[in-house]
Order: structure tokens, then sequence, then C-alpha cells
């Protein structure tokens, strides 16, 4: 199997909570505002997800070819990819101090037919890329149909098929900076016990520490739209970049807006920052 690393649109900040007063059991809503014709759409995603459960939500899939326009995280845009990013760096990382001779070989094994070259990663995207990595290999059932796309993509992918106008809300780059930025400064003890602890996982094959899958898939979600964000780099911040780029869109067109569940939640989330803009959101179920 060919190991990618187009796994920057993020898992950072998706967490397990427990049900209060905002649980919808739905990721997906409809958003509208009175005189304004257009319907638009708001999809939480979870980007270990990919093709075979978004198929699975056939009405979903119809009303994204119902928009006109489709906005996501990022774009995919050729010489602008993570693998383009990483690879043209002209750093390395000396694995030897962050990981043990076996830990080592395991890597070396996981990346020998990888077109990235994990070398020039830092410690920081190996764990985001090795959580991942878990998580669909043993989290999330997958058929022979299934594609190497995260849920984001798949959905990009469908769109540009259908001719549906796409709009990026940051860049790859900007999104790697801020996985590393988020945790800067760890010392390097913390970064090899995390990666020690996520390669002993896979090795497991343990679905045990699944307990992420499990809770996205059962749509069951606090989305605690009047806490507070807790992390203002990869949420306070990012999502209010990212209102700005969606108001200049959703007023005129009818938007499909898929970015990782995390970002709808909290009152920095796009359900209270759309809220206060005078938009009904309408939680839609689909399971």
């Amino acid at each position: 199997m060919i190991i990618k690393t187009g796994f920057f649109i993020l898992l950072l900040s998706i967490q397990v909570v427990l049900a209060q007063p905002d649980t919808f059991q739905t990721v997906f809503f409809k958003v509208t505002r009175a005189h304004e014709p257009q319907t638009s759409y708001l999809f939480g995603t979870h980007h270990a997800f990919g093709k075979s459960f978004f198929d699975s939500l056939s009405d979903v899939r119809q009303s994204l070819m119902s928009c006109d326009v489709l906005i996501k995280e990022n774009l995919n845009i050729p010489g602008q990819t993570t693998e383009d990013i990483i690879n043209r760096r002209t750093t390395t990382t000396r694995w030897n101090k962050y990981l043990n001779k076996t830990d080592l070989a395991f890597i070396e094994t996981l990346f020998a037919s990888s077109p990235t070259d994990f070398h020039k990663m830092t410690p920081t995207e190996m764990y985001v890329f090795l959580n991942r990595y878990f998580k669909q290999q043993f989290c999330l059932p997958r058929d022979s149909t299934d594609t190497s796309l995260s849920l984001d993509d798949y959905i990009g992918s469908i769109a540009k098929q259908g001719k549906l106008n796409l709009i990026g809300l940051e860049t790859t780059e900007e999104q790697i900076d801020l996985i590393n930025k988020d945790v800067e400064g760890m010392p390097r003890k913390v970064h090899k016990k995390r990666l020690a602890g996520v390669i002993n996982i896979i090795r497991s094959g343990n679905t045990e520490h699944c307990e992420q899958t499990a809770w996205y898939r059962n749509m069951n979600m606090d989305y605690q739209l009047d806490a507070p964000c807790q992390n203002a780099l990869i949420l306070t911040g990012r999502n209010d970049r990212w209102m700005k780029k969606i108001a200049s869109s959703i007023g005129s067109n009818s938007c499909f807006i898929a970015v990782g569940l995390s970002h709808l939640m909290y009152e920095c989330g796009l359900i209270s920052q759309l809220q206060g803009k005078g938009y009904t959101i309408t939680p839609v179920m689909i399971k």
C-alpha cells in the first residue's frame, strides 16, 4: 500500500464530549436566512473517514450537488500539497533521537513505498500522520472501492466532477505551520513518548483506542455552543478568519461548507458565528 501524507486537514481538535443541552444527533445542518432564496449547508467532517462513509449519506451528497460552491478547509493544488511542501525541505529530522531502533525500522517499512520523504517530516507531523493512519486502518470499515482520500478531499473530488466552484479557507502550508506551532517548544522526551505510544497502538491493532471514530460515527455530539473555545490558535483564530471568506460567499451563493467537526462547536464555532449573522441553522438527521 502506498502511504500518502495528505493528512493535515486536521484531526487536531476533534474530541469526545459528554451529552449536554446542545446535543444534535447529526453532523449536517441547513443554513438559511430570511429574504435570501438560496439554501446552504454545513457539514462537520472527521478527516479519517472517507468514500464509504460519504457514499452512505445519499441526502448529503444530493445537497452537495444542489449547491453552486463548495467551501472546504484547503484545496489540493498541484505543487502545493503536503507531499510537495515536505519534499522541498532541505532540513531533515534525526529520527534516532526520537525513535528507538525497532520503532525507526517500523517507520522505514511503513514509508518504503511512499512518495513523501519522511526524513523531512517533523516529529509533530509524524505523530499526526500516525494517528490518522491508525484510525483509517483499524477503526473504520473500508471496502475495495475506497480511495486513500480523506473525507474532505473525497467531497472535493465529487464537487469538482459536478463543476462546483471550490473555495479553500486556507493553504496547506498554513495548516502545516499551525500543526507545528501548536506544540512549539514541546520537549524532545514528550515527542519520544507520544511517538512510541502511537506506534505501539498501531502494532497492537487495539480497537479500544477508536473512541473518536466511534463517537463521530454514532453522531451524538454536544456542540457546547455557549462554551468558550479552548484553543485560540487552532480554533478561535482560524474560525474568525474563515468566517470572513464564508460571509463573502454565502450571501449570494448556495454553499456547501465542509470543515472539521470541531470548527462547528463552541461559541467561536461556525454555527454560533452564522447564527450571529442572522442565519437559521437547522439540524438535518442523516443516520
